[in-house]
């Protein structure tokens, strides 16, 4: 981390943007800055915050809960990391930019390409990590003293996450539509329902399902996280669905439901691959990985769920 920070600082100064800090001051405007941040990163760190009372929960639980809790998350974070927290980046600042210049139907449209983008991202993910869990737990861990048992429980935690994958991805697209506004209360409002939620869920799913009725409580407080955010902007007025998403959004949906049976259907085939060595798994993830992309590619294209047009245009916004 020290060396990343030199060398965009030496960067930054060969290129004559090196700026320097003044003394700070408690400025009216910092004032109000930190009036809007704190209640903003309560909000944003719902999902953390649900995952660190996943593990308390989990503590007394068979020995290895909490394990199996996090090796699945690592798993699911990826997705989450570069898709969730890439859009809500990059729509934050777009949809400030865009309500400052009074341009509220622009700002409208970008929301629902993110919530589009989300889906188009997410929701593949989340078929694969859902019908394919043990063969990707047993690549990446199973070795050493992480068992065949121990990699059966992280999937069946890692399948529960998955669940709400969308979800995770969509409340990064969603809570942009608040802070642009300067609403940073709304989403903590609407986040500690959440953690209610997730807590009475999973004193209540763990009784049936250990450890993986934890995480499934964390999958299903999520969706009311997102499904809140989205009905408080809907009602606001601030959001509002336009044809393209109502049309491509179930395409979408149906594009990863039957990306996920291509994907089962692979991991059956490659069974015996992917029960053999460490080289042999490995090759056998890769090829379904590959075959994954491929069927969900091709499968949004023939029901009309994107257009190369779109998704090449979206990346070079970003």
């Amino acid at each position: 981390g020290v060396a990343q920070f030199f060398w965009i600082a030496h960067a930054c100064r060969r290129a004559g943007i090196l700026f320097h800090l003044p003394r700070p001051r408690l400025s009216p405007s910092v004032r109000r800055l930190i009036a809007l941040m704190v209640p903003g990163i309560i909000g944003a760190g719902v999902v953390q915050i649900n995952l660190v009372i996943d593990v308390i929960l989990a503590s007394p639980l068979a020995e290895g809960s909490v394990s199996y809790l996090y090796y699945a998350d690592r798993v699911n974070q990826l997705p989450l990391g570069v898709v969730g927290v890439a859009i809500g980046i990059v729509l934050l600042p777009l949809l400030t930019r865009q309500l400052r210049g009074g341009e509220a139907e622009a700002a409208r449209d970008s929301q629902n390409r993110a919530i589009e983008f989300a889906l188009m991202l997410s929701a593949p993910a989340a078929a694969a990590l859902i019908v394919a869990p043990e063969a990707i737990v047993t690549v990446l861990f199973q070795r050493g003293e992480f068992d065949a048992a121990t990699a059966a429980a992280t999937a069946a935690a890692l399948r529960a996450f998955a669940v709400g994958l969308p979800a995770y991805v969509l409340i990064k697209s969603l809570t942009p539509g608040y802070f642009a506004r300067q609403d940073t209360r709304t989403p903590v409002k609407i986040a500690v329902v959440a953690v209610a939620l997730n807590i009475v869920l999973a004193l209540i799913l763990m009784r049936f399902m250990a450890h993986a009725g934890i995480a499934l409580a964390t999958a299903l407080a999520a969706w009311l996280n997102a499904i809140v955010l989205g009905v408080v902007l809907l009602r606001r007025g601030h959001l509002s669905f336009d044809a393209r998403l109502r049309r491509r959004a179930p395409r979408i949906v149906a594009a990863a439901a039957l990306m996920g049976a291509v994907v089962f259907w692979g991991t059956e085939w490659l069974a015996a691959p992917l029960a053999g060595t460490e080289g042999s798994r490995v090759v056998a993830l890769a090829a379904l990985v590959a075959v994954g992309l491929v069927a969900f590619a091709l499968l949004a294209r023939i029901l009309g769920a994107f257009r190369l047009d779109d998704v090449k245009a979206a990346f070079s916004k970003t």
